[in-house]
């Protein structure tokens, strides 16, 4: 496993090719997780109220604003609109959007060395950030693999080069 710092100097390398003007950055410390208000049952500091932000990232403090336009969501949403409009509001609301926790992103490298940014839960942030036709969503980045892809998807899963 590679040490934290390499694999953020790593991910900020990668994201570069993405992003056109300096929008990505770590958000260690000060806003480091994102809001729910009344309708989601998170703490201030973006944890649900059993302490737990995310089976996968649980372990990571670094949140970094992702270029929503890289990320591929292989699965239709079901949404709640009700939650997406509450989320959108929260998420206009500076007091608020602290409270939203970020989405997770699996980031994939393929097998000649290309980025592949995965998302496959926090639907309802990710619609009420596309709605808002915001360029970047708050995330937590997940070094994965094509093996762990495929547990996603399957035999769905694509050559990724």
């Amino acid at each position: 496993m590679y040490p934290r710092q390499l694999i953020a100097s790593k991910l900020q390398v990668a994201l570069r090719r993405f992003v056109t003007s300096p929008t990505l950055c770590n958000m260690q410390g000060g806003r480091d997780t994102q809001s729910a208000g009344a309708l989601h049952n998170y703490s201030p500091r973006g944890q649900r109220a059993d302490g737990i932000q995310s089976i996968h990232t649980d372990n990571i403090p670094e949140t970094h604003n992702v270029p929503m336009r890289i990320l591929i969501r292989p699965f239709p949403p079901v949404l709640d609109e009700d939650k997406v409009r509450s989320l959108m509001g929260s998420i206009q609301n500076s007091e608020q959007l602290h409270n939203i926790p970020p989405i997770d992103v699996l980031w994939i490298k393929g097998q000649q060395g290309g980025d592949y940014f995965y998302s496959f839960g926090g639907c309802h942030r990710y619609a009420a950030y596309q709605r808002l036709n915001m360029e970047t969503i708050p995330a937590k980045i997940v070094m994965s693999t094509i093996a762990d892809l495929r547990m996603y998807l399957g035999s769905s899963t694509p050559d990724l080069q």
